[in-house]
């Protein structure tokens, strides 16, 4: 719309008022006695006069906000108002500033979680390659090897499940659900899940959990950190017959719950940055089969729940991962 004609339509209720309360003085004073037309006259033609050069006035300051209005934006910066000029403006300008903020913080959380999600889908799809290939030799062969095919096909859903946990977690608050949960029976689950891969890794499970704790959190969840907490602590542990100690400890806090290995241990240049998105390290290079999502998805869904995450480690000496429950305790019976 043009910028006098939506000047004017604003204001025209106030150039009526102004009239009628002109006119109200005329009949004021007629009423009391004066009957000089001319000086009325000349009121209502000096009140009007002062008035048209009050919105005149008002609208020179308002121009550069009808010009803002005016203008066909291209980007969301065309929407800013340059030079606010009113102290209404002035609010006004520093409220679509504050808006402004909020949209490009958005836009680039946005445009972070698409990168991650690519980047992760590249990475994935070019690692599920090799288990695929290896499948395809295996049924090649007039004897099938169930063991290699069993562990082929345990990689690829291995996979699978890094996709389907990595698109969850942009909407983990709608997937969330807080229950009380034995910490014993917890990690019981998890390395049940996992038993081939210790067996096929020739590491030994070894839990030491009070079958009394018990922690307020998402079972679910948990036993997917847990999941990655032993798939890690088992593909980094290159020596047969090493354990993984699987720990628990009632501290003035809560309870924290450890994850050990024997393996080789992380240095000590990559230890503050492993739970950063697609970072490998050295170790990541060694194997050639991580995607640096694992320690960053067990950072971000420990942050979420509340649970303090602690990586402790030594090259060459293990390393062990402890997540702190601050609501955990020891009961008699579970659920009590």
């Amino acid at each position: 719309m043009n910028k006098y004609k939506l000047f004017a339509r604003e204001h025209v209720a106030f150039l009526l008022f102004q009239l009628g309360l002109l006119l109200f003085l005329v009949l004021l004073f007629w009423l009391d006695g004066a009957r000089d037309w001319s000086t009325a006259v000349y009121a209502i033609l000096m009140g009007l006069l002062l008035t048209i050069g009050y919105l005149i006035a008002k609208f020179i300051t308002r121009r550069s906000f009808y010009d803002v209005l005016e203008t066909e934006p291209g980007r969301m910066e065309d929407a800013l108002i340059g030079r606010p000029q009113t102290p209404e403006h002035r609010l006004t300008a520093e409220y679509m500033r504050k808006l402004y903020r909020l949209y490009h913080s958005d836009v680039q959380k946005l445009d972070t979680a698409q990168h991650r999600q690519l980047h992760f889908i590249n990475q994935w799809v070019h690692q599920m390659k090799t288990p695929i290939s290896v499948l395809g030799l295996l049924l090649q062969e007039e004897e099938l090897d169930r063991k290699s095919f069993r562990e082929e096909l345990d990689r690829l859903q291995d996979g699978l499940d890094a996709v389907l946990v990595n698109a969850r977690l942009e909407t983990f608050e709608d997937d969330m659900r807080i229950e009380r949960v034995q910490l014993a029976e917890l990690v019981r689950s998890a390395v049940s899940e996992h038993k081939r891969l210790f067996i096929a890794n020739s590491v030994f499970p070894q839990t030491d959990i009070d079958e009394h704790f018990v922690v307020a959190t998402d079972p679910k969840w948990m036993k997917i950190i847990l999941g990655q907490f032993l798939t890690n602590a088992v593909k980094y542990t290159f020596e047969k017959g090493r354990k993984v100690t699987i720990s628990a400890v009632q501290i003035e806090q809560g309870i924290r719950l450890t994850v050990r290995d024997e393996g080789i241990g992380i240095p000590e240049t990559d230890l503050k940055r492993v739970t950063r998105a697609f970072f490998t390290g050295e170790n990541g290079r060694k194997t050639g089969e991580s995607t640096g999502m694992g320690l960053y998805i067990a950072s971000e869904v420990c942050g979420r729940l509340g649970h303090p995450l602690t990586i402790e480690s030594e090259a060459g000496e293990g390393t062990a991962v402890s997540v702190l429950f601050l609501n955990g305790e020891a009961v008699e019976t579970y659920g009590a």
